[in-house]
């Protein structure tokens, strides 16, 4: 079990198919300054056709693709340099306002293979805006990290217990840990202690300059709704239309994002259960217990010498937690489960972890962790772990322990220090940004929301409330949802702050 990810509802429905000290200075109003001889330091982006990159395919219809050079360390501008490799769209209207550039979350997830994929979902914005998306410094196309080969993947998967019992199993679970960060190191090098969320937060500027924008007019989602807040923080004078949806809570720091992971997949899981005419206390129960089961023997599956181990589990019913859509999908794999088959709930965790038929693995977690661990500055010990644990229970029978334990066990003995313990993201003199918060998101939950526009400042940050279910409000069914963004986006109208869509 690995942190679950702050990742965009798009992923999950494809996979179910198959802040304080920085090093980059003060806010500022363009990246080109750190320069020092008044010009951008931005290149003009040479478009061309989009090459199959690794198993993935070129993307139909007329996408093209670019790479935009920025530096390394933000505070050597003059330094070397890494490639950021871009995707777009060119809008398919007259009227056009510009560009559009999209952030899907994780960290770790790939914009320029995301992009294609929701275009659809976003066809009326595309009509007047460049759809723009990119792969974040870390990230696949971009520098992507890579810190275990697929064989250690899998072996770990089988002999690491997320929720460690005895002495034996918690030295495993630390060890394994501080493997993958040594993993993350070797494959990194310098990029290790650049990838921050506040590094990204300046490359963004400096794609706004190539792509010859004068205001960023940006779509966040998930993590890429706190990338979108640094952002405004460094640039407040450069922030033309912002849209946060899923929002990651700004307040909280590693602990606080565990707890309110626990609660609100606990959330999530109540709703779940509601829905199929089940009591929540009792189903939670009697899903705790299956997971208890397996934990002392996992289950087996069709899967060629795979078994469903207790982490594959709870992977597996995390997922279709995060979008309703998915829901007839958790019930049917655990009926198998409980019936002794744990292939539907590994099927699941394989979509989750990015596992193909072949065995391989895809990267957002890597990317996520080398990210994560260089943004977060907390980190709990075993000892400290512990004594939050009985908290995290009584939060969630079924999540609580996982995510408790991944506060001590996610940047165990990590090789470079963290950043921040909250990311900083007040923006005074910005012009209003759209907070989108779904009441039912398992992720990111509600109250993220309402603590974003606030820490936004007073007259930036527009709340806009979903009474929906899963992660994310645009695109999911509500009229009311995807209007009010769309008016936002495409005429600059801002509603009413509070408003509230059902």
């Amino acid at each position: 079990m690995t942190r679950i990810t702050r990742w965009a509802a798009l992923t999950v429905a494809a996979a179910l198919l198959t802040a304080g000290c920085t090093s980059a200075g003060p806010p500022d109003e363009d990246s080109g300054k750190d320069r020092g001889d008044g010009k951008s330091g931005a290149t003009a982006l040479d478009w061309g056709r989009c090459e199959a990159t690794g198993d993935e395919p070129a993307p139909d219809g007329d996408w093209q693709c670019a790479t935009l050079q920025v530096p390394l360390d933000w505070s050597k501008p003059d330094g070397r340099t890494i490639g950021l490799a871009l995707i777009r769209a060119e809008a398919t209207g007259d009227d056009r306002l510009g560009s559009l550039l999209f952030n899907f979350g994780g960290p770790g997830g790939s914009g320029v293979s995301m992009m294609p994929s929701y275009a659809p979902v976003v066809s009326a914005l595309h009509e007047r805006y460049d759809l723009v998306s990119w792969d974040p410094r870390g990230v696949a196309a971009s520098e992507g990290v890579r810190c275990r080969d697929d064989k250690d993947i899998e072996a770990a998967e089988s002999s690491v217990d997320g929720t460690p019992d005895t002495p034996a199993e918690e030295r495993t679970y630390l060890e394994d840990a501080a493997d993958f960060g040594k993993g993350c190191q070797e494959a990194a090098g310098q990029l290790m202690a650049h990838v921050s969320t506040t590094d990204t937060a300046r490359d963004m500027d400096r794609i706004r300059q190539a792509l010859g924008d004068d205001r960023l007019n940006y779509f966040g989602i998930s993590y890429g709704t706190e990338l979108g807040g640094v952002y405004a923080h460094l640039f407040p004078r450069k922030v033309g239309r912002l849209a946060l949806d899923a929002v990651v809570d700004p307040t909280a720091d590693t602990v606080g994002h565990a707890k309110n992971q626990t609660r609100g997949f606990q959330t999530a899981l109540d709703n779940y259960l509601t829905s199929t005419g089940r009591d929540p206390g009792q189903g939670t129960r009697e899903t705790a217990d299956l997971l208890d089961r397996i934990d002392a023997e996992p289950l087996p599956t069709s899967s060629s010498g795979r078994e469903l181990t207790q982490s594959l589990a709870l992977t597996g019913i995390v997922l279709p937690l995060y979008s309703e859509t998915s829901w007839p999908a958790l019930t049917s794999a655990l009926e198998a489960a409980q019936d002794g088959d744990g292939s539907e709930l590994l099927a699941l965790a394989d979509g989750y972890n990015e596992r193909d038929a072949s065995g391989r693995y895809g990267t957002t977690t890597h990317s996520q962790r080398v990210i994560s661990c260089l943004d977060d500055k907390q980190r709990p010990t075993v000892e400290e772990t512990r004594k939050l644990l009985p908290e995290f229970e009584e939060l969630s029978p079924v999540f609580g322990s996982f995510l408790g334990w991944d506060t001590a066990g996610w940047c165990h003995d990590w090789p470079v220090p963290g950043q921040f313990d909250t990311p900083e993201v007040s923006a005074p003199g910005a012009d209003p940004i759209l907070v989108v918060g779904n009441t039912g998101d398992p992720a990111t939950p509600y109250e993220g929301a309402r603590k974003m526009a606030d820490e936004l400042g007073e007259g930036v940050g527009v709340m806009l409330t979903w009474k929906g279910e899963g992660h994310g409000a645009y695109g999911s069914g509500s009229d009311c949802v995807d209007s009010t963004m769309n008016a936002y986006l495409l005429s600059g109208t801002v509603p009413e702050d509070g408003k509230v869509c059902s």
